[in-house]
């Protein structure tokens, strides 16, 4: 993607991401999911799920997968309520975008 993905988008693609999965998913597969949008390292990744954690918009607990441990991440009702603002303000940027590049009014 040659557009600027900033950490609002980011954000909104990873909240989206794990509000998919009710009981919460774990980083790998967050990572795998996310790249499906964008192109984006686990390094880049992880920094991203400690901020929302900070913010309180996601929760961790482990399981055991394979004989280790296993971190996931459930959004909070928190992190709902950011990805639902972060959705609004999406569509508005868009339909804005969309009236400038497709010469719509």
């Amino acid at each position: 993607m040659i557009f600027n993905t900033g950490a609002a988008l980011l954000d909104t693609i990873v909240l989206s991401v794990i509000s998919k999965e009710p009981e919460g998913t774990y980083g790998y597969k967050i990572t795998q999911d996310v790249r499906m949008a964008l192109d984006v390292s686990e390094s880049t990744l992880y920094p991203v799920l400690r901020r929302l954690l900070k913010d309180n918009c996601l929760e961790t607990y482990d399981r055991q997968y394979q004989g280790r441990n296993r971190r996931y991440y459930k959004i909070t009702p928190q992190g709902k309520a950011q990805l639902s603002l972060y959705k609004e303000q999406w569509y508005i940027y868009v339909n804005k975008i969309n009236k400038i590049i497709g010469g719509g009014n």
